[in-house]
């Protein structure tokens, strides 16, 4: 039995700054997953607390579905997790087990529909999913469940790994032996968190392109919530156990947990770009924070690329550690040259063409006493589109700096990603069209230089291998059918 919220219309999608000016200069976010197993907790303000935390991940649209026996309270919608509950909205998403969700669309638009968790009907009671990542392979899993005279709801690709389980659990299977059935119909990137009235699954592709992570909260007997990252299990108090592994199932119930290899040949492949840029620097990967590797990043860009500069700032707040990490190997002092405004995020009004040409600067601005005269070393995580770098650029210059040097913790981005980040075509992304010198020229730098693949590998302190790293090389992971890739990957390919 599903509970759910009325769901407003979607015509009233809060919309971002640079939907009114250019697409931003950044890969967009991947999605978020929580879900908690907790009979004595609150699990659906737990899980608002979770998704909080979690909402760079995703600030399209929000859900939470909880657990009541087999009665399943559901509230979604579009916003980010602020605007989408308040007290009265968590204290009715009542039960034992709550899943919850943010998103960016990937595969399906972004209207309120398809806001997650998906919830379908089984004969064991309702599934609600969430999931983050993209399958490649949803036309074949689209015409494998029409043939079993499935209906869809939504067009997400998210939906359709729901609709699969349920259709075999319908078939006769019991839950662990469905969701494992449905698996093997499913190619790509897929973290997800999955509730039923009989306990809660954490579940990762055999590649684990996106991370999911394990917590477990004091008490007799010890309970567990799950989340895309460690910030996440932070938030409530829980403490961080372990990763969800490659081609794991974590099956989470009042007997405690257990955990099924369901895959038999999983090979790690853990996306470099949340390393670099989309986790919180404060989450935990290869037993340390971000901040740690990122300062690395910096660090090897400083070993790599020998600059003579007065000054080094950071593009707020991504770039940071690695400009602080640049600073402390060449020397150079740092200091804050862009200030951003934290309350930018999403609004209903739409900017003054004269507010639109001035472009960044309603979220950054340059401090005029600190950069007139100097020599500044500017350091970003990434330039994907170049449109922000440029106005930032300009915004250095008009603030009286004497020359600029932009240096980039990552290397240039080449190729499309297919597993779950919103990446335009391959024609879309500077560095595929154009020379390094040329983006230089473009985005008006005195100096361009990227960090090194070799030399962002060295950081991590990690196999290479272990890692996708396709959107700068273009070896993809996972075999990409060649109607997707038609879609995106306009170019030659480009090796490093």
């Amino acid at each position: 039995m599903i509970l759910q919220s009325s769901l407003p219309s979607d015509k009233y999608r809060p919309q971002s700054h640079d939907e009114y000016t250019q697409q931003p200069d950044k890969p967009e976010e991947a999605c978020g997953v929580f879900g908690i197993y907790a009979p004595e907790e609150n699990v659906a303000k737990s899980t608002y607390f979770g998704l909080f935390a979690l909402q760079h991940r995703g600030q399209e649209s929000a859900g939470i579905a909880t657990f009541e026996g087999k009665k399943v309270h559901l509230h979604k919608n579009m916003g980010l997790v602020s605007q989408v509950f308040s007290e009265d909205i968590l204290n009715k998403l009542s039960g034992t087990i709550a899943v919850g969700h943010n998103r960016y669309s990937t595969t399906g638009s972004s209207h309120v529909v398809n806001a997650q968790p998906a919830v379908v009907e089984t004969r064991l009671g309702p599934l609600a999913l969430a999931h983050n990542g993209n399958l490649v392979n949803t036309s074949e899993l689209r015409e494998y469940l029409q043939s079993k005279n499935c209906d869809f709801v939504t067009t997400t690709d998210s939906e359709m790994i729901a609709i699969a389980i349920g259709a075999e659990v319908d078939s006769g299977k019991e839950w662990l032996d469905a969701a494992i059935s449905a698996f093997n119909h499913c190619t790509g990137a897929y973290s997800l968190v999955i509730g039923t009235p009989d306990g809660l699954m954490a579940v990762r592709d055999p590649n684990g392109v996106r991370p999911l992570v394990i917590g477990t909260l004091e008490g007799n007997p010890i309970r567990y919530a799950v989340a895309s990252e460690t910030c996440g299990l932070d938030i409530i108090g829980a403490e961080y156990l372990r990763d969800v592994e490659p081609g794991e199932l974590v099956w989470i119930t009042e007997a405690g947990m257990a955990s099924f290899h369901w895959s038999p040949k999983p090979a790690r492949k853990l996306c470099i770009f949340e390393m670099i840029y989309f986790a919180r620097p404060d989450s935990i990967m290869h037993h340390e924070t971000l901040y740690s590797y990122r300062l690395r990043l910096g660090r090897q860009m400083a070993k790599e690329i020998p600059t003579e500069a007065d000054i080094v700032i950071a593009v707020p707040d991504s770039g940071v550690p690695a400009a602080i990490g640049f600073s402390r190997e060449s020397g150079i002092p740092y200091g804050e040259g862009l200030i951003k405004n934290r309350y930018v995020g999403r609004t209903f009004i739409q900017p003054t063409q004269h507010m639109r040409e001035a472009g960044i600067r309603m979220k950054l601005n340059p401090l005029k006493d600190v950069l007139i005269g100097k020599r500044v070393v500017l350091v970003d995580d990434s330039i994907v589109r170049g449109t922000t770098s440029r106005k930032i650029v300009k915004a250095l210059r008009d603030a009286g700096a004497s020359e600029v040097h932009m240096r980039i913790s990552s290397p240039p981005v080449t190729h499309p990603c297919f597993y779950g980040i919103d990446t335009d075509s391959q024609d879309h992304l500077i560095a595929a069209t154009k020379s390094v010198e040329d983006i230089g020229k473009q985005i008006g730098v005195d100096s361009l230089v990227y960090l090194s693949w070799e030399g962002m590998m060295i950081a991590t302190r990690e196999e290479s291998d272990s890692f996708c790293s396709a959107c700068f090389t273009g070896d993809y992971p996972i075999a990409i059918p060649e109607n997707i890739k038609r879609s995106k990957l306009m170019l030659e390919k480009i090796k490093i």
